[in-house]
């Protein structure tokens, strides 16, 4: 017989952080993610996303009182989609699917009592930038905000009626492979452009930055698929919650003249360094972090964004953005491995920028729908 307790006092909200620590306690690429960056999405305070909709988190427990799942349901007001559809997420659960398939029907059930017709899972309470998609290839160590889980999760979905409504591609390659041609005779000839030029992102001009990252980006990629217009004073407030971790050598900037036209935005994986707090981030892991960033090799980027302007596409640009970039990064950090956040299957575009840059795909993550009318027709993301 398997309970169900929703997550409301200190001590079933510490276990709803501690069950997948034990869970995956022998599995090595597992990272547990800061209990702060998962107690922040639970946060009304902390998270917009509770201004319109509302979210409940719950413990599955069996006849010992033991756990044997958590999972989060939700409503997001600004999710809209073709039908009413509700979210799951944080969803952990041992290797057994009557137990999933109670955890899959009390969410199905919150959800239809609020008037929802399908659920999408596993997903985030908020932004798709974190903690978005159940992994179904590559079991490696997760980037900081992804989400990881056993191989055998995919089972657990697929065999209760969860389609995959979009699979999330994530894109790699090593630092020191060899660049395409394409790039290198690319960066030659804008070389000989005295127009152009390129200039890695500092700390101490973030202002500049910031405004230049807008430009780039509100041209660029705002137009690519439910893309958004950004606004100045948000990417400055995020560009400095970022300045501890930047790296003054791995996100370029390219201009014409003084016009912003290009940009190629990194940060370091900190999952490499986290990985060793536990998930703890108090004043002692703080300073723990503080030490093992300074004394330990941190060898994995995290690409971000890429983006040239509308009127320098199709021109090589990018050849030279990488090429100027790559040679310097090379000589003054330790970094042997790049990966791209996910990208949707439902958009080509972006896929074929991807792949132009040399890159592979290193894991796959998906998105699963399920319809509570199963007599309905199942449709995947259009493709945009």
């Amino acid at each position: 017989m398997i309970t169900a307790e929703e997550v409301q006092n200190d001590s079933q909200k510490k276990e709803f952080l501690e069950f997948p620590a034990r869970l995956y306690k022998n599995d090595k690429n597992y990272i547990r993610p800061r209990n702060i960056d998962i107690e922040d999405i639970f946060n009304p305070e902390k998270n917009k996303t509770f201004k319109t909709g509302e979210c409940t988190r719950f413990l599955f427990r069996n006849k010992q009182q033991e756990t044997v799942g958590k999972v989060a349901v939700f409503i997001n007001t600004t999710y809209e989609q073709k039908q009413p559809t509700g979210g799951i997420g944080f969803f952990d659960c041992i290797d057994d699917q009557a137990t999933a398939s109670f955890i899959f029907d009390h969410c199905k059930i919150w959800l239809q009592q609020r008037g929802m017709e399908a659920m999408d899972g596993p997903i985030n309470f908020g932004e798709r930038d974190k903690f978005w998609g159940l992994v179904i290839e590559g079991f490696i160590e997760p980037l900081y905000g992804m989400n990881y889980n056993f191989p055998y999760y995919k089972n657990l979905f697929e065999n209760y009626g969860f389609k995959i409504y979009f699979e999330q591609l994530c894109f790699s390659r090593p630092i020191f492979a060899e660049v395409s041609r394409v790039f290198t005779v690319m960066h030659a000839k804008h070389s000989k452009n005295p127009d152009i030029s390129a200039r890695p992102m500092t700390k101490t001009n973030l202002e500049k930055f910031a405004s230049d990252f807008t430009e780039i980006y509100n041209k660029a990629w705002a137009s690519h698929g439910e893309g958004k217009q950004m606004e100045e004073s948000k990417v400055l407030k995020m560009f400095k919650m970022m300045k501890p971790i930047i790296n003054e050598h791995i996100s370029w900037f390219v201009y014409e003249k003084e016009k912003p036209v290009a940009m190629w935005m990194n940060l370091p994986d900190t999952n490499q360094w986290f990985k060793y707090l536990n998930g703890k981030f108090g004043l002692w892991e703080k300073l723990k972090f503080l030490w093992i960033k300074k004394f330990r090799k941190n060898e994995k980027m995290i690409g971000l964004v890429f983006g040239v302007v509308p009127e320098w596409q199709r021109k090589g640009l990018e050849g030279y953005m990488i090429w100027e970039g790559t040679q310097h990064l090379r000589k003054h950090t330790d970094f042997k491995i790049t990966e791209m956040q996910w990208i949707g299957d439902f958009n080509p575009k972006m896929i074929k920028i991807a792949e132009n840059l040399d890159t592979t795909v290193t894991r796959k993550l998906a998105t699963y729908r399920y319809l509570f009318d199963r007599t309905k027709d199942f449709e995947r993301h259009p493709e945009l």
